[in-house]
């Protein structure tokens, strides 16, 4: 008798002592891990750190309390816990079989958790970095995505450990699962315009489409982007009207603001003016122009003048256009009116005010 509890008491230390032994190891492991991340900063380093933190001890949970069950399962019959009513042996083979896969499912569903936690997590403040760390908008959409990413994980992962656990306490899920997949298949058809709209917005948001502060052509409105969301776009058009759009409903979309825009002018003279002065003029105009160091920095090439491009009531158009920076299509577009207006003023290069009758063809 005595040498059996000793056998059990020995049995419970190997248990604790193995399950510290595995917890150490997971802590060194995480650590180095986290040691790694050299290239993130202070804040991103203390939040995976503490991330890291809460997965050690869900481990350490987990670790401890199968050491826990089995140390129960040993010592509820040599231990002396037995009563005439109950059968010890049985219990000991359920704690051992059922109550030890209820603690694997539910410790472990903590734990897968808090791995995908912690790798979208660290995926996001890569995203940080490489965007740079004024990238404000950027760093928005990634703590949406992240979070996103993160209520999927914890609802697909709370569902399939609620299943495994009623079907290790014997009770049939197939009533649950035809319940979910009614309740899916209803929530399907009477949402599916917001279903569409959360996934074009997902990928919206993914793909860098379009950012706060942009201008932006949607379905045929020009104006600034004010919000982008998971469901919508707000954008304030040109009356100062506010715009929204469900993501869904976005058949055409035009960035302004990438890289780089054009800005255009149009110059209406009269048929008797010679083109070729008028297009010498404009040209003299953006050279000064872009030399001009106030304007320099917001000129990416050379003015380009592309010619006429219609000829139409009288009125001889030439076009011609700067490619400069996102958003200062505007101010750089005024700018050259206005010098073009000079500039004729000083040639004495006359401009179609209005719609000119064609000259007259042969005897009135």
């Amino acid at each position: 008798m005595i040498r059996g509890r000793l056998i059990t008491i020995l049995g419970v230390i190997v248990a604790f002592a193995a399950a510290a032994l595995i917890v150490r190891l997971a802590q060194i492991f995480i650590a180095r891990f986290v040691g790694k991340l050299d290239h993130l900063s202070t804040e991103s380093r203390a939040a995976i750190q503490k991330r890291a933190a809460t997965l050690g001890r869900a481990f350490a949970l987990f670790a401890y309390g199968i050491a826990a069950v089995v140390s129960v399962s040993l010592g509820v019959e040599r231990l002396g816990l037995a009563e005439p009513r109950w059968d010890p042996e049985a219990v000991s083979r359920w704690f051992l079989t059922h109550g030890v896969n209820l603690v694997v499912i539910v410790v472990g569903a903590v734990i897968v958790n808090r791995l995908a936690g912690l790798a979208i997590e660290h995926l996001q403040h890569r995203l940080h970095s490489r965007q740079g760390p004024l990238d404000f908008e950027w760093q928005r959409r990634a703590s949406t995505i992240a979070g996103l990413l993160q209520s999927l994980v914890a609802f697909s992962l709370g569902f399939i450990a609620i299943l495994m656990v009623l079907r290790e306490l014997s009770i049939d899920v197939l009533p649950v699962l035809t319940g979910a997949g009614i309740a899916g298949l209803a929530v399907g058809f009477g949402a599916q315009n917001l279903v569409r709209d959360i996934i074009s917005g997902f990928f919206l948001i993914l793909e860098d489409q379009v950012r706060v502060g942009d201008q932006a052509r949607i379905n045929g409105v020009m104006g600034i982007v004010e919000d982008v969301r998971l469901r919508t776009i707000v954008l304030r058009d040109g009356d100062g009207a506010v715009q929204v759009f469900p993501n869904g409903s976005i058949t055409s979309l035009a960035n302004f603001s990438k890289q780089f825009v054009f800005a255009t002018v149009d110059v209406r003279v009269p048929y008797s003016q010679n083109t070729a002065i008028v297009m010498d003029a404009i040209r003299e105009v953006g050279r000064l122009m872009r030399e001009d160091p106030e304007w320099t920095p917001l000129l990416i090439e050379p003015i380009n003048v592309l010619g006429v491009e219609s000829l139409e009531g009288g009125v001889t158009l030439i076009r011609a256009k700067f490619k400069t920076l996102p958003l200062r299509q505007g101010v750089v577009a005024n700018e050259l009116r206005l010098r073009v207006l000079t500039s004729f003023e000083e040639r004495r290069i006359t401009l179609a005010s209005a719609a000119v009758p064609p000259p007259p063809i042969g005897n009135q």
